[in-house]
């Protein structure tokens, strides 16, 4: 399996007017994130409203995707399955599999927990057996599925019984926990960093690849943190992480989440508004949002 490197974009879900998945939006979408250095697409995940959309929507949501990047393999996409039935995820893992995706990626069922990490091997192992040829990667999102085994112990249990096993999308801040899986058998598995208020702090303990929602619209400013900080220009490099705080404390202040599509919107992607249960912006809410943007020099380093 060819190991990551880089930043990959957690994509939103374009939509238009009437709410429906919009996939004319894809293609520049897809070409935008490439002019600005971003290795590849974390489709319909937690950024993409996953929980929100239906099993066919994520059917054609990962064959535009892989369409439009057919032809270069230096960008990979990820498709996250993240179903609570695991039958749906392996109905989803095989079609994906089927038309060409670089990976899949499954977290915890969240409404009936594995009452042990045993248990969530074992969902593991049976969605990944469907596609034996396909790397596969664990989502560790905590914060949603309140599921809090230690990723190394999940480590020590998949390595040699799931054979075509990845590594972890780790959405989570135990950097000790992240250190440990880095280093397990001599760094053997991929570890996607996906917190990216404090992606250089895994930059230090070794880590190269990460997972979010701000490089959509903010790759630059990471671009040049990682670049900095290679060069052992540390200062500067705190300096541009403090950005990145600042733009994410901004995100939070205004509903979380949603508010992503706020920030393609302002960099020219409308992709339109997010579904219920998640709420949106009113006008007066997105001016006062563009002006508290202007403050914080975000212009400077958002993607074009």
């Amino acid at each position: 399996m060819n190991r990551l490197n880089g930043l990959i974009a957690a994509t939103f879900t374009p939509m238009n007017e009437n709410g429906e998945v919009n996939l004319s939006l894809i293609k520049p979408y897809y070409e935008m994130l490439v002019k600005n250095g971003v290795a590849g697409a974390f489709i319909c995940g937690s950024t993409g409203e996953s929980a929100s959309l239906t099993i066919e929507e994520k059917k054609s949501i990962t064959a535009e995707w892989i369409n439009c990047a057919k032809g270069n393999s230096n960008f990979k996409i990820i498709l996250f399955l993240g179903e609570n039935c695991i039958a749906e995820s392996i109905a989803l893992a095989r079609y994906a599999g089927e038309i060409g995706i670089d990976g899949l990626a499954y977290t915890s069922p969240s409404y009936f927990k594995p009452a042990n990490l045993n248990l969530l091997v074992d969902c593991c192992t049976k969605i990944a057996a469907a596609t034996p040829n396909i790397p596969f990667y664990y989502y560790h999102i905590p914060v949603f599925t309140n599921v809090h085994f230690p990723m190394i112990e999940l480590l020590k249990l998949v390595d040699g019984k799931i054979k075509n096993f990845a590594g972890i999308k780790y959405s989570h801040e135990d950097v000790m926990d992240f250190l440990s899986c880095l280093q397990f058998k001599d760094g053997k598995f991929d570890m996607m960093w996906g917190r990216d208020e404090n992606l250089l702090s895994a930059l230090s303990l070794g880590g190269c690849v990460a997972v979010g929602s701000t490089y959509n619209y903010a790759a630059p400013l990471y671009t040049k943190m990682i670049a900095a900080f290679q060069k052992n220009n540390l200062d500067e490099a705190r300096k541009l992480q403090m950005q990145s705080i600042e733009m994410i404390r901004l995100l939070s202040s205004h509903g979380g989440i949603s508010v992503g599509k706020s920030f393609m919107k302002v960099i020219g992607f409308d992709c339109g508004e997010a579904r219920l249960p998640l709420g949106n912006m009113n006008e007066a809410s997105f001016d006062a949002f563009k002006q508290n943007l202007e403050s914080l020099s975000f212009s400077d380093y958002c993607c074009r």
